[in-house]
């Protein structure tokens, strides 16, 4: 209780000087104890012990009916399940409302997440199209190896087409057919 004092009066933070009839609480610290409550109060446990609760109170009253401490129609026993119901209900709505906020922040926060992802694949998408339209221009490796055995053939042909067409020189130099020969020196 020491430590709670010395955080609400720190001297980097101003006095409180309000006067109000409203006692200040902790909401987170309700908060967590409405949750903790709603909890139990939720729970299978929680039935069944209040079950057999209520049959203990009702079979004593019964048996001890002339000294009873709660006659046959059992007012104090409705008295008490009329006030765990009357701060049950609030607890519970308490923890519904803390779970309902949580739940807005997670929304909101999958929300933001999902938008990034989308602006995401969206540059991603455009970038990949951008990929392929220039690797739409670009010269495949097979298709480079393809032209070059094109050439490779062609040039074949040509120097198996030429020594049948044309007329050798001594020198080594060849001359194309029907071309007339160089002048001997």
């Amino acid at each position: 209780m020491a430590s709670s004092r010395r955080q609400s009066s720190r001297l980097d933070q101003p006095l409180d000087r309000s006067r109000t009839l409203r006692p200040s609480v902790d909401s987170e610290r309700f908060g967590r104890l409405s949750e903790h409550a709603a909890r139990g109060i939720g729970s299978w446990a929680f039935i069944l012990w209040m079950t057999i609760a209520i049959v203990i109170w009702i079979g004593i009253n019964i048996a001890l009916m002339d000294g009873a401490p709660d006659p046959f129609p059992f007012i104090f026993l409705t008295l008490l399940l009329s006030l765990q119901a009357s701060y049950a209900a609030p607890l519970i709505l308490l923890a519904q409302n803390r779970q309902a906020d949580r739940d807005r922040v997670q929304f909101a926060e999958d929300r933001q997440r999902t938008e990034r992802l989308l602006a995401d694949t969206d540059y991603l998408a455009r970038e990949l199209a951008d990929l392929r339209m220039a690797l739409g221009d670009l010269a495949t490796r097979d298709y480079v190896r393809g032209e070059l055995r094109d050439l490779i053939d062609t040039i074949e042909d040509l120097l198996h087409e030429r020594p049948a067409d044309g007329a050798s020189r001594g020198d080594g130099h060849r001359t194309p057919a029907g071309a007339p020969e160089p002048d001997a020196q």
